[in-house]
């Protein structure tokens, strides 16, 4: 690595965006993965771009002339300012890029106007989701290599990068690549067994509650409490802080709501806002949403009828439907990445939980085996570490910082040689997809 320039690490989520260069401990931009363009209708269906609005006829019709009506757009925290004139986009759904031509805007900004570097001369790590399907390897490869021209590519798979970041917790005294991972972001949680680097894709299960679930969840209490003082415009933004100021995670829900009934004085909150419309102040009453915004992971049926499955026994049922000569393995490391893993004790309970339906189901095989059977005890270990909020960036970043790395990148020369299927192939495990 000393005569080459640091690999550029993205990882490209659902609700936010990290971006930066290998060797670092922290991404150098993080935004939102939004962008805004020219148009009439966010595409957020379609594959392809939506029609051009009438009103912009006159206007386009000259950026036209000139050339430039593509680079009218803007990315990240600049979509989100621009959102009341521009349309809108989110070009990653539920991990899945849905919308090419906006991803490849996207990149394009990313590129050159954030990371301001010229892709020709670096190497780019990518990450993916679990179970992503070639095509979308072969898709993302043939942008890279035919419109940025980078000198290699490789193409990650989160959950691996999530478990090697992990190693940078205290609890960690053997590097391994077997464990269990729970990527929760904002969009969609996962639980993903990995086995020696290899993802047991048959055993992957996804829960419909992230992020953006606990916010509406949060905003919803709200509104059911009343609480006039919340401008509806600000409302959602409100409920984001709140969920990531004040939340955390608690042992016993009845017993907390005593404490609460008990001590209120103790255990409510302020919380201050300014109205972003007319500047003023506001207070705003923080009370039971501290500890019930985390906990519909472990009881869902207090927001949503829809999905009824604890995040502990999806967990365990992960991993007892793996390998069952791996199963000590996964149990021993449970590693969180992701915002939505960040709550205080969130580890802790989910610890626990684990641990007493695995002891549960050990114990009734020992009384169905009449007591000829005695099991070794199973360890369950929940591991929380510093990086745990960018741990998929982190873990690229450790990945690209070693020299070992560029011999694993597909080059230019290997694309323009075998063309996009060569992305179909992974060289770290020696696997076709």
């Amino acid at each position: 690595m000393a005569n080459k320039l640091a690999p550029v690490v993205m990882d490209n989520g659902t609700g936010w965006t990290k971006l930066g260069f290998a060797g670092n401990n922290d991404p150098s931009y993080v935004f939102p993965t939004s962008i805004a363009t020219r148009e009439q209708h966010a595409s957020t269906h379609s594959g392809g771009p939506s029609l051009p609005s009438k009103t912009s006829f006159i206007s386009g019709n000259l950026a036209s002339k000139r050339g430039i009506e593509d680079l009218d757009f803007f990315i990240g925290d600049e979509a989100m300012a621009n959102s009341k004139t521009y349309a809108l986009n989110y070009p990653i759904r539920h991990g899945q890029i849905d919308n090419w031509d906006h991803m490849e805007r996207f990149w394009e900004q990313s590129i050159f106007k954030y990371l301001r570097c010229e892709p020709e001369d670096h190497y780019f790590l990518l990450t993916e989701p679990p179970l992503n399907v070639p095509e979308n390897r072969e898709q993302t490869a043939e942008i890279f290599f035919e419109t940025f021209n980078v000198q290699g590519l490789y193409i990650a798979v989160q959950a691996v990068l999530a478990l090697a970041a992990s190693w940078t917790s205290n609890k960690v005294s053997e590097r391994t690549l077997t464990g269990t991972v729970i990527d929760s972001g904002d969009g969609v949680t996962h639980v993903i067994p990995v086995a020696e680097g290899y993802v047991i894709g048959s055993s992957i299960k996804s829960i419909p509650i992230a992020g953006r679930d606990i916010t509406y969840f949060v905003q919803q209490l709200l509104r059911e409490r009343n609480e006039l003082g919340i401008p509806p415009e600000d409302s959602l933004r409100v409920a984001e802080a709140i969920k990531e100021q004040y939340s955390y995670v608690c042992p016993d829900i009845v017993k907390e709501f005593k404490r609460y009934d008990q001590e209120p004085d103790k255990h409510f909150k302020k919380y201050h806002g300014l109205h972003t419309v007319t500047n003023r102040s506001y207070t705003v009453d923080v009370g039971f949403e501290r500890f019930l915004a985390p906990e519909i992971f472990f009881n869902p049926e207090i927001a949503s009828s829809d999905f009824l499955t604890p995040l502990p026994e999806v967990v365990d049922s992960v991993i007892q439907s793996s390998p069952i000569d791996t199963r000590r393995g996964l149990y021993k490391n449970i590693v969180l990445s992701g915002g939505s893993t960040m709550f205080k004790d969130f580890g802790k309970r989910l610890g626990r939980d684990i641990k007493r339906l695995v002891d549960t189901r050990v114990k009734r095989s020992e009384e169905l085996s009449g007591g000829l059977l005695k099991a070794k005890p199973i360890d369950v270990d929940v591991i929380s570490h510093k990086k745990q909020r960018h741990a998929v960036w982190f873990g690229g970043s450790l990945l690209a910082g070693t020299n070992e790395f560029f011999s694993y990148c597909h080059t230019k020369a290997e694309y323009e040689e075998i063309g996009p299927s060569i992305a179909r192939h992974n060289r770290v495990f020696r696997s076709v997809l």
